[in-house]
């Protein structure tokens, strides 16, 4: 760490550069960045990631060296803009802005206009010769210094300025005269001085070092915490603080502010899109506060506004920045997000970032950038997400649908979503708990609502326009979302809205398109995706170029006709138990369980055995000769008895039995800790008989399917929760045997393999022991996590988000894999198997086999497959491509130095 806290971007001097983001944030390095390429940047400095980790290990105490190397920043500036920080006749004002690594639209605190104080503010005035703007700005700056560094509720002051409005009854802030502001600052200022016991602070330095301790300071807010832990963001990293020579948008009619992105964040096209207000500042645009108009006169027909687009009242400008547009996307090789001012016709720029966007959107950017010669095919593969295209996998509006059209609003961000109403991020929160889908309804989103636009289905506001805090936000997580349908009434302390004749309550049923803007009442029928077009050829590039095969978990033939259709290339798992339980076969498995003797349990397993046989047929058809991994019957006996005295009292009657008796059995085969109980492999064991006749309608199964398609059918037959070698030689001692009985008896005579899971420690550490009889390992990452950590799965929820918060775990250790531990487990696995059996098939089976961080980590070990649930496939296959691209590229780096 160096003792360089601060670094400034000016036209004389420029520190940082667009790859030093750790350092500088995102923002602090592109705003460098941009004023290297000679673009219109006020000048300013960023102060480090570095500090603000120092900041908080240090008791909220900044490096020695920092306030000597701001003051000097702060003179660079000044003497670029011509202008005094605290000159009560040419006043310089800064903005104060958080700039993480990664873009957090909205979790942190800016503060705008700073410097100005009761002196100044009237040097602000005779300068511009403006007073209104400048009144303007002050109450702009006590409004959001006083909410962000005072905390002070912003709704307060909205109140007062609603109250003002009313009593010189005008309809919008730009209606009020320079003299109103004037009676209203007055207010402001009694306010704050009645809630904090202090007046608004008048010294610019202590303006500036209350606004850098508060952005350091909201690193740490809940909201920034929620949305980090959505992300997989580290609290490590820190936030940087950008202080900028402010320019003004809220001068006038030649002056305005907006947002733009350089091509469509919604569906991808490449067209110029964005919004601006026409005398304001920025915060109203994101805020959603006013509505705001269309940049591009196209956009504004297309969504049928009478509001002039800027290419229309301001085209030079426009023009301007439509040029800006193509240099950054060319320059940065990505979709861009600006946020630009125009300062009496001079267009400045803000900030630039690569832009949110759907999957779509993703999807398109990434396959006509490359088709435009912007990205190679490479590029285009690593550019997209992989978790993003869960969004294009899942079904939506059935166009042909009845529905009744309550209201359109802007199609803020696509896809489709029903839920009952909820008018709070907290009553989110309760529903989902409750396991009811919700539709969040607000008159406007703000940071503080992040966790329940998380959880929700969709998001609906009566205000905000494309590029609001609820747009944003939305389209990141992939969450549908219409935005400005004015014509909500909501009513949110009695929990009610009205869109025209219609009342509609919290927990009434809604449903929202993002793609449209339509609000709709009630549930509306779906349609299953279309994976076409540029969905269909970045899977056919990443298919090209990755190692890894993808597989799927699947034991019904509805599973596996969807994993095959989004590109499956075999099953991973197949779990024999979830066949058990369906109509009568549930009633056969009780009666082997409760069967007092071998010769009982054959003959139920008998009534069994064509359920299995036609069950694996139905999937090896489906599969038409790609592997099929078959995990043989794992779970307790006691998950397929009754657990209450009506269900007992069936299973007697059923069984011919005495309800005692199968009151006595239920009670025999219960556990005190079943999961490490008499399970897998263990009750294979004890009743052979009940593997010999899953592994007779295993093979059974294959001939059959091999006679009547002649496809030819190698099954994997999976013996679980193996921990011993010699569990596994008794188990695969049973499989041959069965094999060969039917081979003589029935002439069955079909390939197969015989592997185990790798799901307890002692499995992994004693693998080249058990590799001598398995011909393949399938790591069930579910178990191992759980008996590695010592966790249950199904309990672990009650703590693992403490541990989170405290980040005594960065992540879920069942959602991404614990590569220290658990990883190392397989790892070791995975050596020690192949130091005995060179061609061992190595696979993963649990969830992680889904998860794009997992796969990076089992791309490096160098497994041959993952496998995933059905609608995760085509997660796995661009993830694993990307894992097959980043290690070639790591070991290209690598053979180079060496």
């Amino acid at each position: 760490m160096s003792n360089k806290w601060v670094y400034i971007f000016s036209q004389d001097q420029t520190d940082g550069r667009t790859h030093m983001k750790d350092l500088l944030g995102g923002k602090g390095a592109n705003l460098a960045e941009m004023t290297h390429l000679g673009l219109p940047v006020p000048p300013g400095f960023t102060i480090t990631t570095e500090a603000c980790t120092h900041y908080f290990k240090n008791g909220s105490a900044y490096p020695a060296e920092l306030e000597a190397q701001l003051q000097e920043a702060l003179t660079c500036v000044e003497r670029e803009v011509d202008a005094g920080f605290g000159d009560e006749e040419n006043p310089l004002l800064v903005s104060v802005r958080s700039g993480a690594r990664v873009s957090m639209p909205g979790m942190m605190d800016t503060v705008l206009n700073l410097g100005l104080n009761d002196k100044t503010v009237e040097g602000l005035a005779k300068k511009s010769g403006n007073p209104r703007f400048a009144y303007d700005s002050y109450r702009r700056f006590i409004q959001m210094y006083s909410n962000v560094v005072l905390e002070m509720d912003h709704h307060d002051f909205e109140s007062i300025l609603e109250m003002k409005k009313e009593d010189k009854d005008v309809q919008r802030d730009v209606d009020l005269t320079a003299e109103d502001l004037q009676e209203l600052l007055s207010e402001y200022k009694s306010l704050v001085l009645e809630r904090t016991g202090k007046d608004f602070p008048q010294n610019p330095q202590d303006q500036l070092w209350g606004a850098i301790n508060a952005v350091f300071d909201s690193w740490m807010n809940d909201r920034a915490k929620v949305y980090r832990r959505i992300n997989n963001i580290s609290d490590d990293w820190g936030t940087a603080v950008n202080v900028q020579a402010m320019v003004f948008g809220n001068m006038g009619e030649s002056s305005a502010t907006g947002v733009a992105f350089t091509r469509n964040p919604s569906n991808g096209e490449d067209e110029f899109y964005g919004e601006y207000l026409i005398n304001a500042q920025g915060e109203d645009v994101v805020a959603g506060i006013r509505t705001p108009q269309n940049i591009t006169k196209a956009a504004r027909v297309a969504a049928g506004s009478d509001l002039p687009s800027m290419e229309e009242v301001m085209p030079e400008v426009f023009t301007q920045l439509d040029q800006v547009r193509v240099n950054l996307e060319k320059h940065y090789k990505d979709m861009q997000d600006i946020e630009f001012t125009v300062q009496n016709s001079k267009l400045w720029l803000l900030q630039t970032r690569g832009g949110k966007r759907t999957a779509a959107a993703a999807v398109k950017i990434a396959i006509d950038m490359c088709e435009e010669g912007i990205l190679t095919k490479e590029e285009a593969i690593l550019r997209v997400d992989p978790k993003m295209l869960d969004q294009l996998l899942h079904p939506s509006l059935d166009a042909n649908a009845q529905k009744t059209l309550l209201t359109r609003g802007l199609p803020a961000s696509p896809g489709a979503a029903s839920g009952i109403v909820a008018f709070t991020a907290e009553q989110v929160e309760i529903d989902t708990q409750h396991g009811r889908d919700t539709i969040l309804v607000r008159v406007e989103t703000s940071p503080e609502d992040i966790t329940g636009m998380h959880l929700a289905k969709g998001i609906l506001t009566a205000r905000g326009g494309m590029t609001s805090h609820a747009a944003v936000v939305a389209r990141g997580m992939g969450r549908p979302c219409v935005s400005g349908a004015g014509e909500l009434k909501i009513d949110t302390n009695n929990k009610v809205m009205k869109i025209g004749s219609h009342t509609i309550k919290e927990g009434d049923l809604l449903t929202i398109d993002g793609g449209t803007g339509e609000v709709m009442l009630g549930e509306v029928a779906t349609v299953e995706p279309d994976l076409s077009g540029d969905f269909s050829q970045l899977m056919a590039w990443a298919d090209d170029v990755r190692r890894m095969k993808i597989r799927t978990n699947a034991e019904t033939k509805k599973d596996a006709e969807a994993a095959v259709r989004f590109g499956a290339e075999g099953i991973g798992l197949c779990r024999t138990e979830h066949m058990f339980f369906e109509g009568d076969r549930i009633i056969s498995m009780r009666e082997m369980i409760l069967a007092s003797d071998e010769e009982g349990r054959r003959a139920a397993l008998a009534k069994l055995l064509p359920m299995q046989r036609g069950d694996f047929e139905g999937l090896f058809k489906v599969m038409r000769g790609l592997p099929v991994t078959v995990r043989l019957l794992d779970p307790p006996l006691h998950e397929f008895l009754p657990h209450n005295e009506s269900e007992m009292i069936e299973v007697a009657t059923q069984a011919n039995i005495s309800l005692d008796l199968v009151k006595e059995r239920c009670h025999a085969l219960e556990e005190s800790n079943p999961m490490l109980g008499h399970r897998g492999c263990r009750l294979g064991i004890s009743y052979p008989e009940i593997y010999e006749m899953q592994v007779q309608a295993v093979l059974e199964a294959a001939y059959n399917v091999e006679k009547s398609t002649g496809d030819k059918v190698v099954p994997e037959i999976m013996i679980p929760l193996v921990g011993d070698k010699r569990e596994l030689e008794y188990l695969k001692n049973v499989v041959v045997q069965t094999a060969d009985q039917l081979k003589d008896d029935k002439g069955v005579d079909v390939e197969y393999m015989v592997g185990t899971m790798i799901e307890v420690p002692r499995a992994a550490l004693k693998a080249e022991e058990i590799a001598n009889s398995a011909e393949f390992f399938s790591f069930g990452t579910n178990d191992l996590t759980q008996t590695t950590f010592g966790f249950s799965r199904d309990d672990s929820t009650t703590f693992l988000k403490k541990y989170e918060e405290e980040n005594i775990h960065l992540q879920d250790p069942f959602m991404t894999l614990d590569q220290s531990g658990v990883g190392q487990l397989v790892e070791m696995a995975c050596e020690k198997g192949r130091s005995v059996r060179s061609s061992i098939k190595l696979g993963v089976c649990g969830e992680h086999g889904g998860d794009p961080a997992s796969i990076e980590f089992f791309e490096g070990v160098g497994l041959d497959y993952v496998s995933c649930s059905p609608y995760r496939v085509p997660i796995a296959r661009l993830a694993a491509a990307q894992a097959t691209l980043r290690r070639s590229k790591k070991n290209s780096s690598v053979a180079k130095v060496a």
